[in-house]
């Protein structure tokens, strides 16, 4: 069957269907890394998005139980260039077709994914709709060019009520904004005692649960439509330390005074160089976002740049220059992605242990 993507645009793209009948809309971005596909289709922070894959051959490996990100996918479609019916790989129990179907998600394959990767490189992140092939192209273009943007994703993906994860080391509030269970993960295996909370959890409800230190997780959209987090933020920054990971990076600096902003089409991908501007140090990292903190906004503010891309030069961290907090634009615990940054949770427990202490600002990063 025949399955068509329009951007609103009006490019016109034709290919064969796969996954899900159901047809959906969204913001059409790419993803520049070879592996880690399913990762990438149950990570919260895709939600609402069409994914374009640049690496031509996506599901040769299959789906196994062990590497989800969640149990819920939100993204809305994944267009790839060949969709590997058949994967082999010993841990395999579907292949990529049947895990789309089953969660309801549209695919497209056969399409020119490189000349859609320069479409969006060139014009910037569009809206797209994978739609039947007896729909009229221009009206759905102009439909999508009036479309409002989504202002409740993190509402949608966000855990609805308060859950543990107990150990018997340092307690842990995380915010889950969208968060991938790798973030968890790193957490749990560093004995952490977590308290999982909602997105609108206030300060005063954190410190009653008496953390000794409070991660921000990953999550989809703009950090200004989460509001409610700026203000839980302002309330608990020089009171109990923070982490802050990608939209929570975001919006700790929004918490702290400085501004956002939309990048052209973002960062989305396992292999981005990030460089540790005190020590030279270059991670690889994986990242997966729309947003990035201006930097100009951070000069009258009290936070200091400690990592930039060096793809751009855009932000991807920064510390406060006083207080126990710091962030980072991209995935410490990667999932999928090369594991450099993993000592940063190990940074976090440090600076939590030296708060304790009364060594109240962040650890040199």
């Amino acid at each position: 069957m025949k399955r068509m993507l329009v951007l609103e645009d009006g490019t016109v793209m034709i290919g064969k269907a796969f996954g899900s009948e159901k047809l959906t809309g969204g913001e059409v971005v790419f993803n520049t890394g070879m592996t880690g596909y399913q990762e990438l289709l149950s990570d919260p922070s895709y939600a609402g998005q069409i994914v374009t894959m640049t690496y031509p051959l996506i599901g040769n490996y299959g789906i196994n139980r062990d590497d989800f990100e969640t149990m819920k996918p939100a993204i809305n479609g994944l267009i790839v260039r060949e969709a590997c019916r058949y994967p082999s790989n010993w841990r395999s129990e579907f292949s990529l077709h049947e895990f789309l179907k089953i969660h309801e998600i549209p695919g497209l394959e056969g399409v020119d994914t490189r000349k859609l990767t320069r479409i969006i490189r060139r014009f910037g992140t569009l809206k797209g709709r994978l739609c039947s092939l007896e729909e009229d192209p221009e009206v759905i273009a102009s439909q999508l060019s009036s479309m409002p943007e989504d202002k409740n994703v993190v509402q949608r993906v966000s855990t609805k009520s308060p859950y543990a994860s107990p150990g018997r080391g340092a307690r842990i509030v995380l915010v889950d904004f969208g968060m991938k269970y790798g973030i968890l993960r790193e957490l749990t295996k560093r004995s952490c005692d977590v308290i999982v909370v909602p997105y609108n959890t206030t300060a005063e409800e954190i410190r009653r649960l008496n953390p000794e230190g409070v991660l921000l997780s990953n999550g989809p959209g703009d950090p200004k439509d989460v509001q409610e987090a700026i203000e839980m933020i302002k309330g608990i920054l020089g009171h109990i330390p923070i982490l802050g990971i990608c939209l929570g990076h975001q919006l700790l600096a929004l918490a702290g005074g400085a501004d956002t902003v939309k990048m052209k089409f973002g960062h989305r991908g396992s292999n981005h160089p990030v460089q540790h501007l005190e020590t030279g140090k270059v991670y690889m990292t994986s990242q997966n976002h729309s947003y990035a903190v201006d930097e100009m906004s951070l000069e009258k503010t009290p936070f200091t740049v400690t990592h930039k891309a060096l793809n751009d030069g855009s932000i991807e961290g920064i510390k406060h220059n006083t207080l126990p907090a710091f962030s980072v634009q991209y995935h410490p615990e990667a999932s999928p992605g090369p594991e450099d940054a993993n000592e940063h949770f190990d940074d976090f427990l440090q600076m939590v242990k030296n708060f304790k202490r009364g060594i109240t600002n962040a650890k040199a990063l």
